[in-house]
């Protein structure tokens, strides 16, 4: 889960950016246009009409994600989020672990608020063969490094995941996510995740364990993920499910 305004190392600055590089991901880069604006291209040329639409659908409803301020093509300009991420502020001491859960929960309970658009379809470039739609918006990577801590409150960025689905798939999915460093016992931040975890889980007023099977599933086709990484998630899952009995015992 790299915070979402760091760029990973190694990352290569295409010829034509527009701009000082951010943050570069499996599929696309975001490049500082000015202190106001980003630009977020899809390297591939994937259409990102879906992504903006579900954008401005959730911004439309009041949520905290980046404006869109312009998209043709593979590319979004949106507005320029400033801070630190949640995850930076874990790391830096400035946000308690309790609080961060509090965070991850509140942004849940307030996407899942925004009923999925009648005439949203889905992207067909990728492959997400558990995902049959549902009632409201999900954004499938609602994780630390995808929240900024901006000054007027929490800001949820990268939306390249999102769709229409249940509460209960994006509770599970963001579960997942922090169990599978929780369960890395090589990892630095083991103990720290699996606290997250716990904290999440019991401010979260939606129960992930219906979904843990479709989450799971979805996490071990994430391309993001390297081979030992995917063999985490069996026992990340397995935390969730231990963690929610503990917490409802």
């Amino acid at each position: 889960m790299p915070p979402a305004d760091v760029v990973p190392p190694g990352s290569e600055v295409p010829a034509d950016a527009p701009g000082p590089l951010l943050t570069s991901g499996t599929s696309a880069d975001v490049f500082a246009l000015d202190e106001t604006r980003v630009l977020r291209r899809y390297r591939e040329g994937r259409d990102a009409t879906p992504e903006v639409e579900l954008l401005r659908h959730v911004t439309a409803h009041g949520f905290p994600a980046p404006a869109v301020l312009d998209a043709a093509g593979s590319d979004i300009v949106m507005e320029r989020v400033h801070g630190p991420t949640l995850l930076q502020a874990l790391g830096a001491g400035e946000v308690s672990i309790g609080d961060a859960a509090q965070v991850l929960a509140d942004l849940h309970a307030r996407l899942h608020t925004i009923p999925a658009p009648e005439s949203w379809v889905a992207p067909s470039d990728r492959d997400w063969p558990l995902l049959s739609g549902g009632p409201v918006v999900v954004h499938l990577g609602l994780h630390p490094g995808n929240v900024i801590l901006a000054e007027d409150g929490p800001s949820l960025v990268d939306w390249a995941a999102a769709r229409s689905g249940t509460p209960e798939l994006d509770v599970a999915v963001t579960a997942v996510m922090l169990a599978e460093v929780a369960v890395d016992a090589g990892g630095d931040y083991s103990q720290a995740a699996r606290a997250l975890l716990a904290g999440f889980l019991h401010a979260s007023d939606v129960s992930p364990v219906a979904a843990l099977d479709d989450a799971s599933a979805l996490r071990a086709i994430d391309p993001v993920l390297v081979p030992g990484e995917r063999e985490l998630v069996p026992e990340a899952a397995e935390l969730v499910r231990t963690l929610v009995e503990l917490t409802t015992a």
